[in-house]
């Protein structure tokens, strides 16, 4: 249901989502409580919501980033990215990068590469 709400509605879930799933065959507590922290998170902005806009031009924005070596164990980084319109979010994506990167700035270029397939 988590993983729902992060891929179709809910891009501001989607890294502790896309980070939780990785433990999903052996969770800990600590898992338990991040899935319930997400859960109270949820809760808490229901009445928030995406707002379309009719706007004449709708400018398209788009932003990548990565976190470093987010799985250090295998050696792999996040890739996350975001597209707007007029300002709202229309396209969205968190995940591990599936080669390792040899430094911050190779997995920069991997992030931007992810993000330019997801424009064209």
């Amino acid at each position: 249901a988590l993983m729902y709400l992060a891929n179709y509605t809910r891009p501001d879930i989607a890294f502790v989502v896309n980070l939780l799933a990785r433990y999903s065959s052996s969770p800990t507590r600590r898992h338990w409580n991040e899935v319930k922290q997400t859960l109270r998170y949820l809760r808490g902005t229901m009445d928030m919501g995406l707002l379309y806009l009719n706007v004449l031009k709708p400018e398209l924005n788009g932003y990548a980033d990565i976190g470093y070596l987010s799985d250090s164990y295998n050696g792999k980084s996040q890739t996350g990215y975001l597209f707007t319109s007029g300002g709202t979010t229309i396209s969205w994506r968190s995940v591990k990068q599936i080669i390792s990167a040899t430094s911050s700035n190779h997995a920069e270029i991997l992030a931007l590469h992810e993000a330019s397939r997801e424009y064209v």
